[in-house]
């Protein structure tokens, strides 16, 4: 099945036809596999995927379903879902996995936390995921921005659950706890594989840095709900996953995501393993016994997929899990 670009031919290029990702520009090319049988998405183009569409770019917004590539947009903008993308479209770093593009980042936009607040409530979200690109070039790494828009969605969509998906504000002393005082329902952070690969994979970030930054928000607000997702696929062992899995649950991490890392590009990482439904089963039967409220794994899972439904029932399973 053919990747769906909703970018440009090539996902290496900006709209100006510049690199993408000029870091990756001399590296040797990676084959892209053929994917397996039961990877398979609805392509975009329904009625109700038009209408985000339109309401996404009527407000200047950026969104990390296109930007990422991401196999489940045509799916999810159908139901009116779509994560916002805030402080630009270019990353300041260079992961070997991500398709949002790599540079120098624009100055914020101010206007922006009220256009996302504006957008949430056209859509009539009842539930909205906020993302970023990592900004290493501020002095707080964004977190107050994040702050502004938590704040504008409060003002403008009351009802609206708000879950976030953050970088890990490195080096930023004082930027979780900006975040954290705006008291989003969900405080997302990814992982994205285990440790044995970050330095090919993941090399601008920390591990043990991203598992205390999810450790330190459940010391801050108990209440917020914490969660992390992970890509497998890229040669990770079995063990190191079920470690990983008992890392987070160390941070008291509620939600745990396990989907199937797609390559984006040629100059990507490759594909190390195409990993079956019932690996991903599996993996999800043993994160419920170490005691995650909810876990999502499946080929296709990605970290805001389904995210109101899946927040529905992170409330339910830590009600129930109150009665005893």
């Amino acid at each position: 099945m053919a990747t769906i670009d909703l970018l440009n031919n090539d996902p290496r290029k900006k709209s100006d036809g510049t690199a993408r990702h000029p870091e990756k520009a001399h590296r040797p090319d990676n084959p892209i596999q053929r994917k397996p049988d039961w990877i398979r998405v609805k392509a975009p183009g329904s009625p109700g995927w038009k209408e985000t569409h339109n309401i996404v770019k009527e407000n200047g917004l950026v969104t990390v379903c296109e930007e990422a590539g991401c196999p489940n947009i045509g799916e999810c903008w159908e139901k009116k879902h779509a994560t916002f993308m805030i402080m630009g479209d270019t990353c300041t770093r260079a992961c070997a996995f991500c398709n949002v593009k790599t540079g120098m980042p624009q100055p914020l936009d101010p206007n922006e936390p009220d256009y996302v607040a504006t957008a949430t409530a056209k859509l009539g979200l009842e539930h909205v995921v906020i993302t970023s690109v990592d900004r290493d070039d501020l002095d707080d790494g964004g977190a107050e921005h994040f702050a502004q828009t938590i704040r504008a969605i409060r003002k403008a969509s009351p009802k609206t659950t708000i879950e976030i998906l953050t970088p890990d504000f490195l080096r930023k002393p004082g930027a979780l706890e900006v975040v954290v005082k705006a008291r989003p329902d969900v405080f997302n952070h990814n992982l994205e594989t285990v440790p044995s690969n970050y330095l090919k994979v993941r090399p601008g970030a920390r591990y043990f840095h991203s598992i205390r930054l999810l450790q330190q928000v459940k010391e801050l607000d108990p209440t917020i709900f914490t969660k992390s997702g992970i890509m497998v696929g890229l040669g990770e062992e079995r063990n190191e996953v079920l470690q990983l899995m008992d890392d987070l649950r160390s941070a008291e991490v509620d939600f745990i995501t396990i989907g199937q890392y797609l390559q984006p590009s040629k100059k990507h990482h490759p594909i190390i393993k195409f990993v079956t439904p019932d690996e991903f089963k599996a993996y999800e039967t043993i994160a419920y016994t170490k005691g995650f409220l909810m876990v999502s794994s499946s080929p296709l899972t990605r970290s805001s997929h389904h995210a109101g439904e899946d927040f529905a029932r992170l409330k339910a399973a830590r009600e129930a899990k109150a009665r005893g």
